[in-house]
């Protein structure tokens, strides 16, 4: 068995040469995306696994990986939105993904922003770093006494809910579906009820159609003033230019984002000796209410692991049976 995985980072290395010893395969790595430029790279293996943040560039990348007589792509995360389904399908591909890789990863994400949110820390950095040693007027909360309110209450979500409903927190949801194992301690609303009630918004939904620019310029007037929003769920959920113009009118209180749109341009890159030309990136560095991360809130022991050991799972099992445990469909 020859896989080959694409975008391979140096801390994934050594979970992929303990998989490959376990199951006695034959694991190679390449540092680039799945794209027309690098599909060839494919030639000769049996499957693939990728994760990027660019969507694959050219039909003929599908065309080509069934021409290889490869019969899958295993995404190492949970997001699909770089994949073409409809495409996949039509060169008889099949699409698996991780759908919880670690929800306690970014739950733990969201826990540790709104600490550090609602303490102002990131502002009492900005002052003690241009040496004002001064408390006046960052007075904080504490987070039993706050509202949470979560967007997208499934596994990510859930876990939320859990971890703030044990520090004393009230924890307020909304999600098409309502999940019994939370209801002794979520209360479920509509999505306009919960912006107006919520003193932290925390994203978690996934990437559809339906929730691009979920959160757009009519929710930012429905928040509290007071308010913070957290977004570590996927980038365009948020309609980044009235994210920006709602923190410039102080319309919410601050924010913390982990997940942009564009953000494949800066992700994990070196961009030091690089003029960053992107206006809202350039806006959200400037305001130092707002925790700006590349990215990272998925970004532990645990989850790597996991993502590693399950989209090679997948891709296994779907060499040998046909079948995979976390298809997308």
């Amino acid at each position: 068995m020859k896989i080959l995985m694409y975008s391979v980072r140096d801390d994934e290395q050594p979970a992929i040469k303990a998989w490959a010893q376990r199951n006695q395969a034959t694991v190679d790595t390449f540092d680039q995306d799945l794209s027309l430029a690098t599909v060839e790279r494919a030639k000769g293996y049996d499957g693939i696994v990728i994760v990027q943040h660019a969507k694959i560039d050219s039909d003929q990348v599908y065309q080509k990986l069934h021409g290889f007589g490869i019969k899958q792509i295993s995404l190492r995360s949970a997001g699909y939105d770089v994949v073409d389904l409809a495409v996949a399908q039509a060169n008889d591909l099949i699409i698996t993904n991780v759908p919880a890789y670690s929800p306690r990863s970014v739950a733990e994400y969201a826990l540790t922003q709104t600490m550090r949110l609602i303490r102002n820390l990131e502002l009492f950095d900005e002052r003690t770093a241009h040496h004002d040693f001064r408390w006046g007027g960052l007075m904080a909360h504490e987070v039993h006494t706050l509202t949470i309110g979560i967007i997208g209450a499934g596994r990510i979500g859930g876990t939320v809910a859990r971890l703030f409903h044990a520090l004393g927190a009230k924890v307020i949801a909304t999600d098409p579906v309502e999940n019994p194992e939370l209801a002794e301690f979520v209360t479920y609303m509509d999505q306009a009820s919960l912006l107006k009630t919520a003193d932290v918004v925390t994203l978690h939904t996934q990437l559809l159609p339906t929730t691009t620019h979920l959160i757009g310029a009519e929710q930012f007037t429905q928040m509290k003033p007071t308010a913070f929003l957290i977004n570590a769920s996927r980038g365009p959920v948020v309609d980044t230019p009235a994210l920006v113009a709602a923190l410039k009118n102080k319309q919410i209180a601050g924010a913390a984002i982990d997940v942009i749109e564009d953000e494949q341009e800066f992700n994990n890159r070196d961009l030091t000796k690089t003029k960053i030309t992107n206006p809202n990136v350039l806006a959200l560095q400037a305001m130092p209410n707002v925790i700006l991360t590349p990215h990272i809130a998925f970004y532990t022991n645990m989850a790597v692991q996991n993502m590693v050991d399950i989209s090679l799972d997948d891709t296994k099992s779907i060499l040998e049976t046909g079948q995979a445990q976390h298809p997308v469909k």
